[in-house]
């Protein structure tokens, strides 16, 4: 259980961070901190919260990496689904409490996205689904192969969360534009369940790719091990 709520907390913090700069501070005249504020947002959440709490859960904070590191050999099977229920209750929490600051301000309207991922016609730049799809889990590979090599025993210790929160805002500076970047199926959840209509009926999307990407990432990296070991 202390490995589970770790997981809430850290799941949190990285959506009221990262989605709380998009909806709070992205767009704000004058001084809006714009794309890569909020990218910057999201690879602080992770670096962050990876130093304090990664050393009791793993610090995963996407169901995404725990099926990534589940594919690669670096998590136990039994511990996946209560990771990602915790993980979705802590997006879920943070996206709550984001909506009721958000929501303190005349003329705010959630359905207009609430920082939420989408496609075609819910993408900021207008990516067809197509786009999303390559992007999403080619960025999603990525990100577990990092992760994996970030924290491998033969890495250089101490540093894994800085690579990996500068690995996520490489990802976000990426993506923005296309998706609003996922490769986290909770981050997505939380606001789309606030977000509703087009962005909750494409939910779906940003949960199969990134956990696909996610699997694929860590089989590579494992396949990788093993060819150096030999």
């Amino acid at each position: 259980m202390k490995r589970y709520l770790a997981e809430l907390v850290g799941t949190f913090w990285l959506v009221f961070g990262g989605c709380g700069s998009a909806v709070l501070a992205a767009a704000v005249v004058p001084g809006g901190i714009g794309f890569l504020g909020v990218a910057l947002a999201f690879g602080l959440t992770v670096v962050t919260m990876a130093y304090a709490v990664g050393h009791i859960s793993g610090g995963h904070f996407n169901p995404a990496v725990s099926f990534g590191l589940w594919a690669g050999g670096r998590f136990s099977g039994k511990d996946l689904i209560p990771y990602v229920i915790f993980q979705v209750i802590g997006a879920i929490l943070a996206a709550g409490l984001l909506y009721i600051i958000a929501s303190g301000k005349a003329g705010f309207d959630v359905t207009a996205g609430f920082a939420s991922n989408g496609y075609d016609t819910a993408s900021p730049g207008g990516y067809s689904m197509v786009a999303a799809l390559a992007t999403e889990l080619s960025l999603t590979a990525l990100f577990i192969f990092i992760i994996m090599g970030a924290t491998d025993p033969k890495a250089p210790q101490g540093f894994a969360p800085l690579a990996i929160g500068l690995a996520l805002t490489l990802i976000h500076l990426i993506s923005i534009p296309v998706t609003n970047t996922s490769v986290n199926p909770a981050r997505s959840t939380g606001v789309a369940l606030f977000a509703g209509g087009i962005y909750l009926q494409q939910l779906w999307f940003f949960w199969i790719v990134p956990i696909a990407g996610g699997i694929i990432g860590g089989a590579v990296y494992k396949a990788l091990s093993r060819i150096k070991s030999s």
